[in-house]
């Protein structure tokens, strides 16, 4: 089984995982302020070192690449790019609401049809998509200025689990019955481990130089 290291630094939670195929061997992350530039190198060095790793023997590097921060997805964009030049490892990048889908679903206890990850852009925006309860997407990527009656359809006969740093917004304005929103949804590295695992096996990788986060900066309108 592979051995890759999952970096996650696309909004305040600072965290790293290394993983032996499905298995994760040891995480090490922090949740409460973005300082990600002075923690992330720090991190991924104490998490190898503790469990007797080197980074020779890592087989690929996996980063969440967005959308996100700017800031956390520039440094870990270029922190993975770099210990890919440098190991001569492959990059494998993981789209962060992806991630955070199934991150959910590993945790989650309840019945959602439907599952809603939302990161803050700012004022009423967010970035989202809606996965079903098998983590397919149902709508892609977007960045939307929430409404009342965002996904009114979907959320008419579905119920909908949201969840992220941006579904408090939606929460103070959303009126239906079937709208689930979960508290404290923290980011972790370990949401990238199944994904990342499937496009290694894929030979999906990035070409290290040309490499970018997926910032989604144009923002989109409300769909009904």
């Amino acid at each position: 089984m592979p051995l890759i290291l999952c970096i996650e630094t696309a909004t305040d939670s600072c965290s790293v995982c290394v993983a032996e195929g499905q298995h994760v061997i040891a995480v090490k992350e922090s949740h409460h302020s973005r300082s990600h530039a002075s923690q992330l190198s720090v991190f991924i060095d104490e998490l190898l070192k503790e469990n007797k790793l080197q980074y020779a023997s890592l087989d690929a590097i996996a980063v969440s690449c967005g959308p996100g921060s700017y800031t956390g997805l520039r440094i870990g964009a270029a922190t993975a790019k770099g210990l890919c030049f440098a190991l001569e490892k492959p990059l494998i990048a993981v789209h962060t609401l992806e991630s955070m889908a199934h991150l959910y679903k590993n945790n989650a206890a309840g019945n959602a049809d439907y599952f809603c990850p939302m990161l803050d852009a700012r004022r009423m925006e967010v970035y989202t998509a809606l996965f079903n309860n098998h983590v397919e997407y149902v709508r892609p990527a977007e960045a939307v200025i929430l409404e009342e009656n965002f996904l009114a359809d979907y959320l008419q006969q579905n119920k909908i689990s949201f969840f992220g740093s941006g579904s408090i917004k939606f929460r103070n304005i959303c009126k239906s019955e079937n709208a689930v929103f979960v508290d404290n949804f923290n980011l972790s590295a370990t949401g990238l481990v199944n994904l990342a695992l499937h496009k290694y096996g894929q030979k999906q990788f990035e070409d290290i130089a040309y490499f970018e986060p997926f910032y989604l900066k144009d923002f989109a309108g409300i769909k009904k």
